[in-house]
């Protein structure tokens, strides 16, 4: 799930996205609450307008916030008292470190490679990566599918090349880190880091700046 405000165009509103949004929408609008559905049916969001009436809109930040625990019980409850039956509920993190296990070349690229790269708890995504430094045994940080970038981008399954891809492998500056270089290629990371723990942006800045990680 992702919930995220956006103060100058969307004032007063807050943003849920719970699936992917693909062929036409159908909106069910119930007070201050509009619910967002696909063409199969499956709810891929929630706008709650007003939201100041239910949490602390005006410390929260633009962009991608973290509810706390209070925040999402006064939604829930208000999805309740609109005549909503679903529940909002957070799920593992989307942005993580990862381990690259393979990297073999884009079969119909000269710069693309096809990755597998464990992301923790059992789970292998294949991924297609463009950096020209990506290779196996990396550490690095993968965005899963439902991760909001901070350009704003959200990551969803998709194809390059005709190739499926689950995920990306970012670079610093996708990471939006301050100390991000200022060259191509994904930051890979200690080999200490453990794979499948969320990706932990001031450690990484700080380990940028100090050298410690290089790209």
């Amino acid at each position: 799930m992702i919930t995220s405000i956006n103060k100058r165009s969307y004032p007063n509103t807050l943003i849920v996205i719970l699936g992917q949004d693909k062929g036409k929408s159908a909106y069910d609008e119930k007070g201050d609450v509009t619910r967002i559905t696909d063409e199969k049916g499956n709810v891929t969001g929630y706008n709650f307008f007003n939201v100041d009436q239910l949490i602390d809109y005006d410390k929260l930040p633009d962009g991608q916030v973290k509810l706390s625990n209070d925040d999402l019980t006064a939604l829930n409850e208000k999805l309740a008292e609109v005549g909503f039956t679903d529940k909002l509920a957070y799920g593992k993190p989307t942005l993580v470190y990862g381990y690259v296990k393979s990297c073999e070349k884009h079969p119909d690229s000269d710069h693309l490679h096809v990755t597998q790269v464990d992301v923790g708890n059992g789970e292998e995504h294949q991924i297609v990566c463009g950096a020209p430094n990506i290779a196996q045994g990396q550490k690095v940080v993968v965005a899963l599918p439902g991760t909001l970038m901070p350009n704003g981008q959200v990551i969803w399954p998709g194809q390059l090349r005709h190739v499926d891809s689950y995920g990306m492998i970012c670079s610093a500056r996708e990471l939006g880190l301050a100390h991000a270089p200022q060259k191509r290629g994904i930051m890979v990371v200690p080999n200490e880091f453990t794979v499948g723990e969320a990706f932990d942006s001031e450690k990484c800045d700080e380990l940028l700046a100090s050298g410690q990680i290089t790209l």
